[in-house]
């Protein structure tokens, strides 16, 4: 464990670095980062105009507690997931995959801590500020125990969301060009911002048992707002935990079909 910690520090202060090089870079990504942050908080101000007091059951300071994990998440996404991730398309499709299969530490590590995006940091910082005005509009600050109920909910979710790209770039192993898989994926992760009961019927199950965006945003905010049953919170753990393996074990299947360079 100690190892593999030495190795995640070494690639974040390299990948630190090399954003570092850049400091006007730096500070424009960060500054966009803000700014589509903010945007996204049209569309639910648009939702609670007229004098709408709530929507599915949630207040607009509710509402804005799931963007926040949305937010958060969207950072962990872009900022650690990504950017890793996809460059395994291209080691896949060049045949370069040798060079991380040859060093001595686990491939699907190595691949995942590969690159990251240090200027995300200002999507967390947006987010605690999403949290905080929420719960200044609610009148009052979330617990202790449900900070760290909360805090076991974010865990999960990024158990999920991370075997959910893993599972998508595995993907890559059997057709190679996975560009619209990708897209589409982003694309639904989007409706993560609002919480769950918006949606009916079949997108509902959908978004709660395929693709579990209920898991990623909406039950993490319902933990920290203090209304998620331990049933519940159970079943996503519990879920997070499939998703892992299942995750676990297409790679290693999907990594026997690699075909080098050198083949």
């Amino acid at each position: 464990m100690r190892r593999y910690l030495k190795l995640f520090w070494i690639q974040l202060r390299a990948s630190a670095t090399i954003s570092l090089q850049y400091r006007f870079d730096f500070l424009v990504q960060g500054l966009m980062s803000v700014f589509w942050v903010a945007l996204a908080l049209v569309p639910l101000t648009i939702v609670f105009s007229e004098q709408r007091q709530s929507i599915a059951g949630w207040s607009m300071p509710e509402a804005m507690v799931v963007l926040g994990w949305f937010t958060l998440l969207k950072a962990l996404l872009e900022g650690a997931i990504n950017p890793s991730l996809l460059a395994v398309v291209d080691h896949i499709r060049k045949g370069t995959l040798d060079f991380v299969l040859l060093k001595p530490a686990d491939s699907q590590f190595l691949v995942s801590t590969a690159r990251f995006e240090p200027w995300r940091i200002a999507d967390i910082a947006a987010a605690l500020l999403i949290f905080g005005y929420a719960f200044w509009q609610l009148g009052r600050a979330p617990e202790v125990g449900d900070l760290v109920f909360a805090g076991l909910m974010l865990v999960a979710a990024g158990m999920v969301i991370y075997s959910l790209w893993i599972l998508v770039v595995s993907v890559a192993f059997y057709v190679v060009r996975i560009d619209n898989l990708t897209y589409l994926i982003t694309s639904v992760f989007d409706a993560a911002r609002w919480p769950i009961s918006v949606f009916s019927g079949g997108l509902r199950l959908v978004f709660t048992f395929v693709i579990p965006l209920a898991v990623m945003t909406t039950f993490p905010a319902m933990a920290l707002l203090g209304t998620l049953d331990l049933a519940t919170a159970g079943v996503s753990l519990v879920a997070a935990i499939i998703f892992s393996v299942l995750a676990r074990g297409t790679w290693k299947l999907a990594l026997a079909r690699y075909t080098s360079a050198s083949s």
